[in-house]
């Protein structure tokens, strides 16, 4: 039986979204007793993992045939801790954006700490982002702080399940413009102008819990997920977001095209392209969750001919007033985009495959 002992998390490891760029020592294998392969871990690496004569490392094989070294040998949550110092002249914007990237960075315990009184205008920006971000808790509160802690488990969130749960949203979203553009229903319109911030959600989850896997090898383990594949479900949950916002647009478009109150057979056509897009959307998620390379493929040539849908719409477009033809045109283009992002959700399926096999 050989024992191997292989060097990787001694180099520098930069990672960027999506990319991971390793800066690598070269280590020459050595064999001692006549059946054990030994290569030396770096004295740098040792002394920042506090390692001692006979402490245990863990060994764990990659799906790249890569081996990582670390010095944790148990599953555990990694826990990262950011603080920020604010005061009444910080601007709430700025103050809601660090906190979202916080969440979407990986960090499990936010602080925001005053040097005096915390202001009332911080508390309701900490109680908005707690009702955006999925599992986010205030844990604890005094007159000068607030400690935000992340109560959720990112293991019991499938990436797929968060997925699936996206693409009902958002094709739920565009039927339902569709359907107040057809019944002049402006509380339906606007329902669905509500409903973004449930995709924004779920998206910003996805994006955190693939920077926790990424940062965190004994997560990825855990999930039976690899680096490139929570890669490819963050790029598509982009994509699904993007059809949401084009859900978003439909719906405010409708609110402004009855207000202009024109009707005819556009209306219809434009009922005919919404459906034409979403079939093309879900064959490209049946893909998806079936891995199937021959129906990715399908699904792509289908785009054409939403694109020659939405140019009969917009040719149509031009019999009506200015200000509703520009509405007709832009409800047409958010229908055609919603079908071509759908053609890239199956290119990027494609390409996963591809690297598969």
């Amino acid at each position: 039986m050989y024992t191997i002992y292989l060097d990787i998390v001694g180099s520098k490891i930069y990672i960027i979204p999506g990319v991971i760029y390793i800066t690598m020592e070269i280590r020459k294998v050595q064999i001692t007793g006549g059946s054990s392969y030994i290569v030396s871990l770096p004295k740098e690496w040792i002394k920042a993992s506090r390692i001692g004569k006979n402490d245990p490392v863990g060994l764990v094989v990659q799906s790249d045939g890569t081996l990582l070294v670390t010095p944790k040998i148990e599953v555990e949550a990694v826990q990262r801790k950011k603080e920020f110092l604010v005061s009444a002249t910080t601007d709430q914007t700025y103050i809601l954006r660090c906190l979202i990237g916080a969440y979407i960075s990986g960090y499990t315990v936010i602080v925001l700490s005053a040097q005096g009184r915390l202001p009332p205008s911080i508390r309701l920006r900490v109680r908005e982002f707690t009702q955006m971000a999925i599992g986010q808790e205030v844990v604890e509160e005094t007159e000068t702080s607030i400690t935000i802690k992340d109560v959720l488990n990112p293991s019991e969130m499938p990436f797929q399940n968060t997925i699936r749960r996206m693409a009902v949203i958002v094709k739920a979203m565009q039927q339902d413009g569709i359907d107040a553009l057809k019944t002049g229903n402006r509380a339906l319109a606007e329902d669905v102008v509500a409903r973004d911030n449930d995709v924004d959600r779920l998206q910003w989850l996805i994006a955190r819990q693939c920077n926790l896997l990424l940062a965190d090898a004994n997560l990825s383990r855990k999930m039976g997920l690899n680096p490139q594949m929570a890669t490819n479900y963050f790029y598509i949950s982009r994509i699904i977001e993007r059809i949401g916002d084009h859900g978003t647009r439909i719906a405010k478009n409708v609110i402004e095209f009855h207000q202009g109150g024109s009707t005819g057979d556009v209306i219809e056509m434009i009922s005919n392209a919404s459906t034409t897009a979403s079939k093309i959307f879900d064959r490209a998620m049946e893909s998806m969750f079936s891995q199937d390379l021959e129906g990715a493929n399908a699904t792509i040539e289908c785009v054409e001919d939403l694109e020659v849908q939405a140019r009969g719409i917009n040719r149509a477009a031009l019999e009506f007033d200015a200000a509703s033809a520009t509405t007709i045109v832009s409800i047409s283009d958010s229908i055609r985009r919603i079908g071509e992002y759908s053609g890239d959700i199956c290119e990027s399926i494609i390409n996963n495959l591809i690297n598969e096999t």
